[in-house]
């Protein structure tokens, strides 16, 4: 396998928020959806959806976890009012994100698939909460070896640190169940996808193989031949996607407190939206 250099995109905004509010504008009037962009009295709103969007990127840029707080000192609208247009804006920033997928050169020979957990409780009151009953449950965080009641998020990013896709599942769902839905709507083919330890597995790769794609995962220490199959290149390739994790930590991807499927919904978009736009204002400037 031939190894191409890798040029990681994967950064903070490098703009101020009046090219973000100028950026934004432009997204809104070129995806925009007519019963958004057309419903009743919005010429009346002091606060343009454009300039909401940027803010609701912006906040998750500057790390601001309670959007009470950041709606209180940033917006100038209530926060209930906030809420309500911010997760109005819900299916004009899931548009923006698929239209990037669509128009961006994306032709690197590598996938990186892995998932991070979204707790919603402290583990002491895993076993009373009763948010989000029926939608989450318990799985384990095996990073700091504990027991979380939330979701899981299972995302495919490119080599050089674009985020393709994602899927929300419970807690407890397997990643290897995941990965044939993710690679099936990127609308890409014949691709390497790189994984952890937690997606080794004859019948995984053999589902992937049907559709064109081929399956790499280290091997464990105290399996046979793991020291000639474990490829330090591609573990390093691989790694791009703890350093996408990484940012959307920071922009409380991880942290959403939500307390509507909506709502962690727009919070979850908005992350990875602002994520790619990171990247995408880095590759073309």
């Amino acid at each position: 396998m031939n190894y191409l250099k890798i040029n990681r995109f994967s950064h903070h905004l490098q703009v101020d928020f009046k090219q973000l509010n100028q950026i934004c504008h432009r997204l809104y009037n070129d995806y925009a959806p007519d019963e958004l962009a057309n419903r009743r009295n919005v010429d009346q709103c002091v606060v343009s959806d454009s300039t909401l969007l940027a803010m609701l990127i912006w906040q998750a840029e500057i790390g601001i976890e309670s959007q009470r707080r950041f709606s209180r000192f940033f917006s100038g609208l209530s926060h209930s009012r906030f809420n309500r247009r911010a997760r109005m804006l819900l299916p004009l920033i899931y548009l923006i994100r698929r239209t990037l997928n669509r128009e961006i050169d994306l032709s690197g020979r590598f996938m990186i698939v892995d998932s991070f957990p979204v707790p919603v409780c402290q583990p002491i009151r895993n076993r009373r909460v009763k948010i989000f009953k029926g939608y989450a449950d318990i799985g384990y965080k095996a990073t700091k070896k504990i027991f979380y009641y939330g979701f899981k998020v299972h995302v495919l990013v490119s080599d050089d640190g674009y985020i393709l896709n994602y899927t929300v599942t419970k807690a407890s769902v397997h990643d290897a169940k995941e990965v044939p839905e993710l690679v099936n709507n990127t609308g890409l083919s014949n691709q390497y996808l790189l994984g952890d330890e937690g997606y080794i597995g004859k019948k995984l790769a053999d589902q992937l193989k049907q559709i064109g794609y081929i399956l790499w995962t280290p091997y464990r220490k105290n399996m046979k031949n793991a020291k000639k199959h474990n490829d330090h290149k591609l573990m390093a390739i691989r790694r791009t996607i703890e350093s996408d994790f990484s940012l959307l930590t920071y922009y409380n991807a991880e942290n959403n407190r939500a307390r509507s499927l909506t709502g962690f919904q727009e919070r979850l978009e908005t992350a990875i939206l602002a994520s790619n736009m990171a990247y995408c204002l880095e590759r073309f400037n």
